[in-house]
């Protein structure tokens, strides 16, 4: 977002902040979480890998102005991480309060440049064990598949001890048909 005039790096004017603030905003009323990781000493190559994985997995990841940030999450359940927020860090958020979490823990394991720092679930802080933590816990959609097959199985072997009624009336037919044919042989 930085411009470049006669040789000058030129900063964002008041109107562009303003937009970044209203976007960041916006991508924070959405998110069920919020990770914060440094991410000092990285280079282009590593930083566009994670871009990469960011958006695979639905997390809307950004480099802010730490000013900016706090601007964006005032007010809202996430405020409390606003005393989190120093150094040069990255923002990753998503509906989904595991991904942000994964993304960013799996990136920090292969790539120690990328420190976590802190994260924030609604109303709730932590730090970056905390983080570490929520990073190993099944997504939303491993829970729902959890569940549904919980839920179903006694539905299953309900069905299969029904079925199993008249299939032990059929097989005692039959031996009992197999009997008298032996007899009557």
């Amino acid at each position: 977002m930085l411009s470049f005039n006669q040789g000058k790096t030129v900063g964002l004017n008041r109107e562009d902040k303003a937009v970044v603030v209203t976007e960041v905003a916006a991508e924070v009323a959405k998110a069920s979480a919020i990770v914060v990781a440094e991410y000092r000493g990285l280079d282009v190559g590593a930083m566009t890998a994670l871009r990469r994985k960011a958006r695979e997995s639905g997390v809307y990841l950004r480099v802010l102005k730490n000013t900016l940030a706090r601007r964006a999450v005032s007010g809202t359940p996430y405020e409390a991480l606003a005393d989190q927020l120093t150094g040069p860090l990255i923002y990753g958020m998503s509906t989904d309060p595991v991904s942000a979490a994964r993304v960013l823990n799996d990136f920090a394991k292969a790539n120690d440049k990328l420190v976590l720092k802190a994260g924030a679930l609604p109303n709730s802080v932590f730090d970056a064990q905390g983080v570490k933590a929520l990073a190993t816990m099944p997504s939303r959609e491993e829970l729902l598949a959890t569940l549904l097959g919980t839920m179903q199985a006694p539905v299953a072997k309900f069905v299969r001890t029904l079925n199993e009624v008249p299939g032990k009336f059929v097989r005692t037919l039959a031996a009992v048909r197999d009997e008298r044919e032996k007899s009557a042989a």
